[in-house]
């Protein structure tokens, strides 16, 4: 997976397709991402003793990573990623302009 935390990743399928956000989490295994502002679902959480009213609460649900792509910090727009060797550090690169991603 080429996505890590903290990419700013658009996204290019799905019900939420055209919306920007920061990665806030990667989960590998299970190919997911979760995108801040993107995929907002409301839980309706049952009255209790700690909060007598209950709750509406907003989550974020992961989504899969191949339903986001990568901004390309020059134009602003989705790129791939792609790996250099620079002074013997592995570097993710942006394949659409060549600069270097965080």
């Amino acid at each position: 997976m080429k996505i890590v935390k903290g990419d700013k990743v658009v996204v290019i399928a799905g019900a939420d397709k055209g919306k920007t956000g920061i990665v806030q989490a990667v989960y590998p295994k299970v190919n997911k991402v979760v995108v801040e502002g993107v995929n907002v679902h409301k839980r309706h959480r049952k009255p209790t003793q700690s909060s007598p009213e209950g709750s509406i609460q907003e989550m974020y649900v992961p989504i899969d990573a191949s339903n986001v792509a990568v901004v390309d910090p020059k134009t602003k727009k989705a790129t791939r990623v792609g790996y250099k060797v620079e002074k013997g550090q592995k570097v993710r690169v942006s394949k659409a302009s060549g600069s270097k991603l965080n």
